[in-house]
């Protein structure tokens, strides 16, 4: 068996959803490469030690992403600042992370990359994400069409970046979300490149369009967003759920990618334990 290993941080709170499944189903189809276990951070307080895991993958979650309890969210950046802090001294094999949603807009609002603010409606259903002349060139993004597709479900969202810590950091913007000439608000981060070993998206590239459309077309999901959305938006959402180049392609390429990614580079050097 491999001696590469993936933490998967949850961030859920006890929530029924379907991104756990779905985060759980792509990182199995890797089990010749790695092992993995979830971590359920936030209700349990449960934290990998850093020394015995190598690549993190971080869950969406409920709630206001500037809000905790003190404790869970505190072991949360102190997880974020201790990867960072390896990869910087590390000469050898570095620490992966992926933040989804939550855990994105926790890590930007963290590394002060910009204001996290709650949105003016709430983001529901499928939309186009614009990579920007950054992403083209990334060994993730980069192989997705411009605009691509993505499942966005959100309260809140990234927006005034900060230019000078982008920079002091080493960051990058990589997405933003689609273009809306008919209201006077700034579009949102989609994706950001913190480093090269470290990747968060607004959006859930986990999405499963099986899993989402079969929940979709039950009577009760129907009927609620119908009521809460309207018929074009459940049109249109069914319609990308469907199509194999929109939320298909998004769910089948960036965490698989950053996953080959970690992987690979991982297999390529030693995995060393972490610097004193």
């Amino acid at each position: 068996m491999s001696n590469i290993r993936l933490a998967i941080i949850d961030l859920y709170n006890g929530i029924p959803n379907q991104g756990m499944r779905c985060i759980k189903e792509i990182v199995d189809s890797y089990q010749k490469d790695l092992s993995w276990k979830v971590f359920n951070l936030r209700q349990a307080l449960e934290v990998p030690n850093l020394e015995d895991y190598d690549i993190y993958v971080f869950t969406g979650g409920p709630g206001n992403p500037l809000e905790g309890d003190g404790v869970w969210d505190e072991a949360f950046f102190q997880l974020v600042d201790d990867i960072w802090s390896f990869n910087r001294y590390s000469l050898e094999a570095k620490k992966y992370a992926f933040f989804i949603c939550h855990s994105f807009q926790m890590a930007s609002n963290h590394f002060g990359l910009g204001s996290i603010e709650e949105r003016h409606s709430a983001s529901f259903g499928t939309y186009p994400v614009y990579l920007t002349d950054a992403a083209l060139d990334d060994p993730i993004l980069g192989d997705l069409p411009n605009p691509f597709v993505v499942a966005d479900f959100r309260d809140f969202q990234l927006i005034k970046p900060n230019l000078e810590r982008f920079e002091e950091i080493g960051a990058e913007i990589l997405a933003l979300e689609k273009i809306r000439p008919h209201v006077d608000y700034e579009r949102a981060i989609m994706a950001v490149r913190f480093s090269d070993e470290i990747l968060g998206v607004q959006f859930h590239p986990e999405a499963d369009p099986f899993g989402m459309l079969k929940h979709f077309q039950e009577e009760s999901s129907f009927v609620q967003v119908i009521n809460e959305h309207g018929k074009e938006k459940y049109a249109n959402m069914i319609r990308d759920l469907s199509h194999p180049d929109k939320i298909e392609l998004t769910h089948n390429t960036i965490l698989p990618a950053f996953l080959h990614q970690a992987i690979r580079s991982l297999q390529e050097k030693p995995i060393l334990s972490i610097p004193s």
